[in-house]
């Protein structure tokens, strides 16, 4: 288990909390979101290169000044089936969206498109690798860890809701 230290920050959509190692951020969640890690036994930080940049890609990224994160990413967490789920997010482009099912077809595993949902769900860096950006084949706005009003406003902070 790698040491974590952790940072909240204040953005348009609440509190987020932002965990990062040396090797790089491990995690940014919404305040009280579904699968937060217990957070509590991870040292509190006011200033930490990883954090810090991640901190100013988030704001510039709500300002509308970033489309594209280049804060270095650690796995703390996940099997190798939800991090390459989590690698996949990665590749879909700034204000468009993808489904769960072309997420599952990515992974040469077309049936997959549920366990796909869950590993979605388990993101552990929230907006920078976009989560938000996977919809339902129908085109329904599926759940959000974040909760779906988050969704609704970052996919139309991106121009994909108007």
């Amino acid at each position: 288990m790698m040491t974590l230290q952790r940072k909240h920050i204040k953005t348009r959509l609440g509190t987020m909390i932002l965990a990062a190692s040396e090797q790089g951020l491990a995690g940014i969640w919404f305040e009280g979101q579904q699968h937060l890690p217990d957070v509590e036994a991870w040292s509190k930080v006011r200033k930490h290169d990883v954090l810090d940049q991640a901190q100013e890609e988030l704001e510039a990224y709500f300002k509308g000044t970033l489309q594209h994160f280049d804060t270095p990413r650690t796995a703390a967490w996940g099997t190798a089936f939800q991090r390459a789920v989590w690698e996949t997010l990665m590749t879909i482009p700034y204000g468009q969206t993808s489904t769960y099912a072309e997420i599952a077809r990515k992974l040469n595993n077309p049936s997959a498109v549920r366990a796909v949902g869950g590993a979605v769900a388990r993101n552990p860096w929230s907006i920078i690798t976009p989560c938000h950006r996977v919809i339902g084949s129908s085109g329904s706005l599926t759940g959000y860890a974040g909760g779906l009003e988050r969704k609704i406003e970052l996919l139309s902070h991106e121009g994909v809701l108007l």
